[in-house]
């Protein structure tokens, strides 16, 4: 999944600078909690939600309390697998050792399956977290929007009851719209049925088709401009969340862009290309290929290795790495998951990422490489 909001660093002292875009502060980044909640957790509960969506509940036996922003994620692998994933936490921080995992089935998904068919009461999968900006906590307004569809609605969920265990009732004014395909598929149906009856919080629901079991009374069809502008008139002052497909990502900004929003936030856990179509499309544009002619390449040494491979100012270090046919730990690309953090030696670097880095790693000299370009010469420790 991937934020819009990219987290970046400055002025991180003893090993590195990342050096991009600040906000004012050494390491005072959003996006993570600084102790974080990294270690194997316990499987206490597994849950149906819907027909492929299941809801895991976790404890971290090493906490006291699961330090979290609602809307966050964590980095998830599976230790039989050796597979990582990133999902997001459905529940609130509640102050236990305990959060939840909510988890859609995917077709094909090797670790989604697994979950699903595999996991049992008592096992035991590595966590890392928490990460990302996808939260009220980042972006606090006195009215919110929240648009879903699927098992966008997880992080979504974890913001709306945190609103609610939160804010003043008086002044609660929350708006969630989510889309299913069928009643059938409606993630926290009946939480949101009871949500719908809390002073201050609309809940419109909107499906597609009718279930083999069910009739949909309510709104039908896709989300459209006419059911924003009739159930949302205010949604242009409004602070507003979307999470869900491509397809549904897609299609909701540009009528958000009609009925006025501006202030939007979007969290879509789509995984990036492999990285020899990353490179074939950046020659393919006409791009300096790594370490190309015309420009002068920047050096990188993986000091466990000894390899050193030429780097350019617009290629990511990982990218690097793999053009020079390293093998290189890595799951999301996008700055997101942190599979790849590693040591930065010495050098500097620019780095845009989505949140899958915390604070104190920056201090201590991690960065990662999947959304890191040298400013120059690199050593790094890997």
């Amino acid at each position: 999944m991937r934020s819009p909001f990219p987290l970046v660093a400055e002025a991180v002292p003893s090993k590195s600078t990342f050096r991009v875009p600040a906000w004012g502060g050494t390491t005072d980044v959003p996006g993570s909690t600084d102790d974080g909640i990294t270690g194997l957790a316990e499987c206490i509960a597994i849950t149906p939600v819907t027909r492929d969506i299941i809801s895991i509940d976790l404890r971290a036996p090493w906490l006291t309390a699961v330090d979290f922003e609602p809307g966050q994620y964590l980095t998830v692998r599976v230790p039989e697998l050796g597979l990582d994933r990133c999902y997001s936490i459905s529940s609130a921080p509640l102050g236990t050792n305990t959060f939840t995992l909510t988890v859609r089935r995917r077709p094909g998904g090797a670790v989604s399956s697994h979950l699903h068919d595999r996991l049992r009461v008592g096992d035991r999968l590595h966590v890392d977290g928490p990460y990302g900006l996808f939260s009220t906590s980042f972006h606090p307004a006195r009215r919110h929007l929240f648009l879903s569809a699927g098992s966008g609605i997880t992080p979504i969920m974890s913001m709306v009851r945190a609103l609610l265990a939160r804010t003043d009732p008086e002044t609660l004014d929350v708006v969630l719209v989510h889309s299913a395909s069928t009643p059938d598929d409606i993630v926290f149906r009946t939480e949101l049925d009871q949500l719908a009856e809390v002073p201050g919080i609309t809940v419109i629901t909107v499906c597609s088709r009718d279930s083999a079991t069910e009739v949909w009374a309510g709104r039908r069809g896709r989300l459209s401009h006419e059911i924003l502008a009739e159930a949302v008139p205010d949604a242009w002052n409004r602070e507003t969340f979307v999470c869900g497909p491509t397809g549904y990502m897609d299609a909701v900004r540009p009528l958000l862009a009609e009925v006025g929003v501006r202030a939007i936030h979007e969290e879509s856990f789509v995984f990036s290309t492999s990285p020899a179509a990353r490179l074939a499309k950046r020659s393919g544009q006409g791009r300096k290929s790594v370490g190309g002619v015309g420009t002068r390449p920047f050096s990188i040494t993986f000091a466990t290795s000894g390899t050193q491979v030429p780097c350019d100012a617009e290629t990511t270090v990982l990218d690097a790495a793999f053009a020079a046919g390293m093998a290189f730990t890595s799951s999301c690309e996008q700055g997101m998951c942190g599979t790849c953090k590693s040591d930065l030696i010495s050098g500097d670097v620019e780095m845009n990422h989505a949140g899958g880095i915390r604070p104190k790693e920056l201090v201590a000299g991690r960065f990662l490489p999947c959304c890191s370009t040298p400013l120059s010469d690199l050593v790094v420790d890997r």
